[in-house]
């Protein structure tokens, strides 16, 4: 079973090894012998569909299965690292025991730690590796494609170790690769030829198996004279969760004439109703489905939910048959696939895709005629909906089950929350669903287009889980992934990891702000101080643009910052290339945080400098952007275009006088001709309502989140419609509103060591949850009874803080704390 080790497993034994020793572990990274193996398994003629365009695997790149044979004499108990570049699959005398490599970079390559028992006999571990270059997810790296396996106990090294033991490999025929397109970024899709399949190579069957070529020692951070090399760190993360997704419910089958299926719509009339009893008792386990000779069938299946899992799809006969196992978000009303419309839809619509006008994104699968054959994927899939396309042949085909096997990071709501306001609790499961899905080896913007973590995204998602549970190590190592990022500009890239490079720089300042988030909800103080120098560079790349007027230029890059319809590619005016309120009063912000950093963590020089800046900063920005007769700054020199975001930002600097917030405020309440903030940036909006006390509008602008159920959506969107993702993590940032802004839980002091809870429930009448602290659960309800709040804090041990209600600063010690 894996579990999860936090140092360096050969640490104590490479201690005080000569320096050209030092970092060296025990074991070798291995690969297939020769190129003429890989080039004649990538070469080996598949059968594909005349309607498929295959992708060219290039040069080294492979799909292979590594093989050991290991006899005991009696049963022992042996602990393995194990690590593989791209990824790989583990099995033990055929049975699945994890995956990896967790993503990093080749500075961070992360391995993962078995714990086996070994019954007295033969067994066989087998490791499936791909590496697939250029085809693989943007956030895959690769260094030298192999795999290392490393035993802890020096009596088992030479039983197990790569460079030691006697493992082979064989290099898999019968894989291609597809365009995933519209699913840009996530890596190839799949199609297996069963006729060139190594069947049962997960026990290590089957001819053709060669003897490794040792390569590369394997070592840690501290080798030094070393060319370029996968640096191991321990991976940081638990295993994913894999347990059996069941709710699959068959919507629709019928005939269709051939594979282009995307521009045929989904009608009842044309549906064969018996036939889905069929499939659907097939699904439930409950009996086999048969489609006989020279048949075309489509087969529409609603998850009801939205999954991310590895299909499995086990079937008999067929020999030349075709299944296509293709995934979707939500169909479309058009067959040029423009608008969705309601998610729980079927009727009269399309399943197709934005952009390429086909079915969607997943796998083939082309059948060698075997008996209870298995046809499984390299990397998980997504969405709602999955339509299989079954094209046979001369021979019968007979589906005997089709299995779903859910992955996603364990992240769960091991809090409540519950108000007056029916609609708050009703969206709960929506925005969870939401991070869920988009919480993986890293964050992700989102699991159907991408994959990849970028900053703005992350600081929400992260934020979000600081409520729901304790467990902080995904936010950590997102924090940790975008400061190894950092380029010499002092930016991080603005997704990573990604061997794409990609710079947004306002999502620098957010990453900056996210360190600034880690310190304050979780006691962690050593990280962030290790990375308090990247926040640094971060600043001083954007105040290298300061002007004589005191203003930043923007700089060079993507300077996303909303998808609002008026800002071309989501940036704000002038910023290209001149001067943008938004980025300046972001970059105050900030500064701000920075500032407070430095001072706490014993740099209060450092903390005096930034405060000047930003100080003076602002003074600027009121002095050029301040339009008096609106009460709102403008986001441009000319005062011509005003937003949402620059009040936001200005606000939440804590630059502002007490009179200009208050005139800011009443700005950005009654401002009709304003762009507004959509979905990602309507976090700082619900921000800076909090700060100024108008949590009545936060509700107000829940609005689309409250609309989600009756429109169908089972996670949250990426923007308004037309919305091209419908599951977006960013997305679910209300819920840590419900906790910090509505019932007003926050930390009081970096470490969360105190608490301040300042509730601001508007018109609700009653509203409590418990909140994972790092210490227990904070506790508080609150009921409004003649015109007072009444109700209790509970805090844990060793916790205390303040409670201001009723306008009252009420001392809040461990254990129960009651309000009357």
């Amino acid at each position: 079973m894996r579990t999860t080790i936090e140092t360096d497993p050969f640490a104590a034994e490479i201690a005080g090894a000569e320096w050209h020793r030092d970092g060296i572990w025990p074991a070798q990274w291995v690969k297939p012998p020769s190129y003429e193996a890989i080039h004649l398994a990538n070469n080996t003629p598949c059968r594909v569909p005349d309607w498929v365009t295959v992708l060219e695997l290039e040069p080294g790149k492979f799909v292979a299965a590594y093989r050991l044979f290991v006899d005991v004499q009696s049963d022992v108990d042996v602990r393995l690292h194990v690590a593989a570049d791209e990824r790989y699959v583990f099995f033990l005398d055929g049975e699945l025991q994890g995956r990896g490599s967790e993503r990093g970079d080749a500075n961070h390559w992360r391995f993962e730690t078995y714990d086996l028992h070994l019954a007295a006999g033969t067994h066989v571990l087998v490791m499936q590796v791909w590496a697939l270059g250029q085809l693989a997810p943007f956030a895959q790296h690769s260094l030298n494609p192999g795999l290392m396996v490393a035993a802890q106990d020096p009596d088992a090294r030479r039983l197990f170790n790569t460079g030691q033991a006697s493992w082979q490999v064989k290099v898999l025929p019968g894989y291609s690769f597809v365009d995933p397109n519209p699913a840009w970024g996530t890596g190839a899709n799949l199609l297996i030829d069963g006729s060139q399949h190594c069947w049962g190579f997960q026990h290590g069957e089957g001819e053709g198996w060669q003897d490794v070529e040792p390569g590369e020692v394997a070592v840690n951070a501290r080798r030094n004279d070393r060319v370029p090399s996968h640096l191991l760190q321990p991976a940081s993360l638990p295993p994913q969760l894999s347990q059996r997704f069941t709710n699959l419910i068959v919507k629709h089958i019928e005939q269709v004439e051939s594979a282009e299926t995307a521009s045929i719509p989904v009608r009842s009339d044309a549906c064969d109703e018996p036939a889905v009893s069929l499939w659907q008792a097939m699904l439930t386990g409950d009996g086999s489905v048969e489609i006989g000779p020279h048949m075309r069938w489509r087969v529409l299946i609603d998850l009801e939910s939205y999954v991310c899992a590895y299909p499995s799809l086990s079937v008999s006969g067929g020999d030349g048959a075709v299944i296509r196992l293709h995934w979707q978000e939500a169909l479309y009303n058009e067959p040029d696939a423009h608008n969705k419309g309601t998610r729980n839809g079927i009727e009269g619509k399309y399943f197709t895709s934005v952009w390429t006008h086909r079915s969607a994104v997943g796998d083939i699968f082309v059948l060698d005629g075997g008996q209870n054959r298995t046809y499984d994927t390299l990397w998980w899939q997504c969405g709602r909906f999955i339509e299989i396309y079954v094209e046979t042949h001369n021979e019968a085909v007979t589906f005997h089950r089709l299995a779903l096997t859910e992955t996603r990071y364990p992240l769960e709501m091991t809090g409540t929350f519950s108000s007056s306001h029916r609609g708050l609790s009703e969206v709960v499961p929506i925005m969870l669903r939401g991070l869920q899905m988009c919480s993986h080896e890293t964050y992700m913007d989102c699991p159907f287009y991408e994959q990849l973590m970028y900053v703005g995204d992350t600081r929400l998602e992260a934020l979000t889980t600081y409520v729901l549970t304790a467990d902080a190590r995904l936010p950590h190592k997102a924090i940790g992934m975008f400061d190894a990022s950092r380029m010499q500009s002092g930016l991080t890239q603005s997704r990573y990891p990604s061997r794409v490079l990609q710079t947004i720089p306002p999502f620098s300042l957010w990453w900056v702000a996210m360190l600034y988030d880690y310190w304050y909800w979780r006691d962690d103080a050593a990280s962030v101080q290790q990375m308090l120098s990247g926040a640094r560079g971060v600043v001083d790349c954007f105040l290298r643009g300061m002007d004589s007027r005191g203003l930043v230029t923007a700089p060079t890059g993507w300077n996303y910052m909303d998808w609002v319809p008026a800002w071309r590619s989501g940036v704000p005016p002038d910023g290209d290339y001149g001067v943008s309120a938004v980025i300046n009063w972001q970059l105050v912000m900030v500064l701000g945080m920075l500032a407070e950093m430095e001072g706490s963590l014993g740099e209060p020089e450092l903390a005096m400098r930034n405060e000047r800046i930003a100080t003076d900063l602002a003074a600027s920005l009121t002095s050029h952007f301040w339009v008096q007769e609106r009460k709102l700054f403008a986001d441009n020199l000319d005062h011509t275009l005003f937003s949402e975001h620059t009040q936001c930002l200005a606000i939440l600097s804590h630059r502002l006088t007490p009179q200009r917030i208050r005139e800011t405020v009443e700005g950005l309440l009654q401002a009709e001709s304003i762009e507004r903030t959509t979905v990602y940036f309507t976090h700082y909006l619900f921000e800076a309502l909090t700060m100024t006390g108008h949590t009545e509008r936060l509700l107000d602008r829940m609005k689309l989140w409250f609309d989600l159920k009756s429109q169908g959506f089972v996670t949250t969107v990426e923007e308004p419609e037309p919305s091209r993702s419908d599951c977006h993590g960013w997305g679910a940032h209300p819920l840590y509103h419900y906790y910090a802004s509505l019932l007003g839980i926050r930390p009081g002091s970096p470490g969360f060591q105190t608490v301040e809870i300042a509730p601001q429930p508007a018109t609700l009448t009653r509203i409590g949850g418990e909140l994972p602290h790092p210490h227990g659960t904070i506790a508080a309800e609150f009921a409004l009874e003649g015109g007072r709040w009444t109700g209790y804090v509970r805090l844990p041990e060793g916790l205390t803080g303040t409670l201001k209600l009723n306008e009252q600063l009420i001392p809040l010690q461990p254990g129960i704390n009651s309000v009357h």
